[in-house]
């Protein structure tokens, strides 16, 4: 049951934000009162993908080498530092611009380095699947992009600060949850 609740809980919450790509005349046609009903619906995707994950059976598919938990720290530093972009404007603000969903990749992709399960390939395989398909719906749907002004490399640097106190708050709490995210 629990494979099943992740799986569903990926599909409502990708589908959630997929609406307003996939069927913009509907979704504008709905109001703010679908805007909440999507939240709404996103949030319990998200519930339904918590439960789903720890409920789900542990099934090994591979077991990741010790040192990749080195890569997977560097990968989530580097993307809580594009999630810090997106409301920062250093200088890759102005490079790169779906910084959230870049910060989601590289967190995605840290996850399925150091998770050999199958429920963890379903979550974190799902979110990076999410994140890419929704990359190449935007840049479908508006290929304009108005690059951030005012960047600065001293911006990246307060958005590095930034990120470096969020990613110990996620440490912490991993380590709280019985997920130790530093290697021996």
């Amino acid at each position: 049951m629990g494979y099943l609740l992740l799986i569903i809980g990926i599909t409502m919450f990708a589908g959630g934000h997929w609406v307003r790509r996939l069927a913009p005349a509907r979704r504008a046609a709905w109001g703010d009162k679908g805007k909440g009903i999507l939240s709404l619906i996103m949030v319990l995707g998200v519930v339904a993908m918590v439960i789903g994950y720890r409920n789900a059976g542990f099934a090994s598919v591979w077991v990741p080498p010790a040192f990749m938990t080195h890569i997977a720290n560097l990968l989530v530093l580097i993307g809580v530092w594009f999630y810090a972009l997106s409301f920062i404007n250093g200088t890759m603000a102005a490079r790169v611009r779906h910084k959230q969903l870049t910060g989601v990749k590289a967190w995605a992709v840290a996850h399925l380095l150091v998770n050999g399960d199958l429920a963890s390939i379903i979550l974190f395989g799902g979110l990076l699947a999410w994140a890419v398909v929704s990359v190449i719906l935007i840049n479908r749907a508006n290929r304009a992009w108005d690059r951030p002004q005012n960047t600065s490399p001293a911006k990246d640097a307060i958005a590095l600060v930034v990120a470096v106190g969020l990613y110990g708050v996620v440490a912490y709490i991993h380590t709280w949850l019985g997920y130790y995210p530093f290697p021996m």
